[in-house]
């Protein structure tokens, strides 16, 4: 039998349908999951992020780690590389929640609901003639991926204009242009509203920094619900503050939990909130359909689902 270490429970019903493919199963809790002797001949690992306590490195037959996440930068790379660890991602598993949440980021800056939220509180009726219409706005996304599109195909029915920007321009349905990443300044110009949709890497660290701010348009709304270190978080709190960015819905930070020291809590142009995009009702039955589909190919020796390119990073 392979053995598997999973560090999510995702029932009896449905674990017992791991062990029905052939799967010895060891169940730890992911917080609390440190290297003992019993799992030194694990060959299949399920997880999210147990790395900064748990040695990979120990488990000699390891061999295949399914992630629950689309994000792969929590991996130890040089021990996975070196000992040619198969890494899977749940590329997808989020995208339809993502792309809902995205969809309302924009109408929430849009129509400045945040103000009518505050004069609730306040008991206090006052009309706002400073929202805006969706309509006839250029929305895009820096990032094509299965998230991008999710939302993009959820814009279809505001006539926007729905932009991306890729590695290579390549079209992407339900977007009316894409464009290389050579070509983001000028894209950026041209936007209303910017949402971050690619993944963190190496090249992706702080690739919204000063320089891009300055291509944007004034009064641009920016989006970020992928990792915070993609944007230089100095950068746009300075942009927020001169009024060049309008207003911002962050899901993700440069370090999380946000720091109550962070101006960002107190900004009325800015909507907070604690790296939540991802959840809905259906995301443990999508991303168990997903592993077992995978642990299935494994013990078939079929070619794996969202295998990723750790030099890539995605």
């Amino acid at each position: 039998m392979v053995k598997v270490l999973f560090t999510y429970d995702y029932g009896k019903e449905n674990m017992k349908k791991i062990e029905d493919l052939g799967y010895d199963i060891t169940l730890s809790d992911e917080k609390e999951l440190s290297y003992v002797e019993e799992l030194r001949d694990i060959e299949v690992l399920a997880c999210y992020n147990p790395f900064s306590t748990f040695d990979i490195s120990k488990l000699e037959r390891l061999k295949w780690i399914q992630l629950s996440s689309i994000g792969i930068d929590q991996i130890p790379k040089n021990i996975v590389l070196k000992n040619n660890i198969i890494i899977t991602n749940n590329k997808g598993g989020y995208s339809i929640p993502i792309g809902e949440w995205i969809v309302m980021d924009i109408l929430n800056l849009l129509k400045r609901s945040t103000y009518f939220y505050k004069k609730q509180n306040e008991k206090h009726w006052k009309m706002d003639s400073k929202v805006l219409e969706l309509y006839g706005k250029t929305v895009t996304f820096i990032g094509t991926g299965t998230i991008a599109v999710e939302a993009a195909k959820r814009l279809q029915g505001f006539g926007v204009k729905v932009l991306g920007i890729n590695t290579k321009g390549r079209n992407i349905e339900y977007f009316n242009k894409c464009y290389s990443m050579s070509n983001i300044d000028k894209v950026l110009s041209e936007s209303d509203v910017v949402i971050i949709t690619l993944p963190y890497t190496n090249d992706t660290h702080h690739l919204i920094n000063e320089d891009k701010f300055s291509s944007m348009k004034n009064n641009i709304f920016f989006i970020n619900i992928a990792r915070g270190a993609i944007v230089d978080e100095k950068a746009l709190i300075n942009n927020l503050q001169s009024g060049k960015v309008a207003a911002a819905a962050l899901d993700v930070f440069e370090e999380e939990p946000l720091p109550e020291s962070s101006p960002l809590w107190s900004m009325d142009n800015v909507i907070i909130t604690p790296h939540n995009s991802w959840i809905s009702e259906l995301r443990n039955e999508r991303r168990f359909d997903l592993i077992y589909e995978n642990m299935k190919r494994y013990m078939e020796n079929e070619e794996l689902i969202n295998v990723t390119d750790i030099s890539k990073g995605y």
